[in-house]
């Protein structure tokens, strides 16, 4: 589940930075950043994961999470 919140994370600073740049050029800064969030955590929400279907790779993946839970 990390990914997803780093990748939402990403999807909100992108739409930041274009509202920021829109709203600068146009002169409503307020209204353009927050159509740009709003368009940020639309793509960062849709944004998933790639999973593969080879099974040595999901042995991989189940020893990663493993080790990853156990830091935690």
């Amino acid at each position: 589940m990390r990914s997803k919140s780093k990748l939402t994370g990403f999807g909100v600073a992108l739409g930041t930075a274009a509202g920021i740049v829109v709203g600068v050029m146009a002169g409503h800064m307020a209204v353009w950043l927050a159509i740009g969030v709003a368009i940020g955590i639309g793509i960062g929400s849709t944004v998933q994961r790639k999973t593969s279907d080879c099974p040595h790779c999901a042995e991989l993946r189940r020893g990663h999470e493993t080790v990853q839970q156990e830091r935690s």
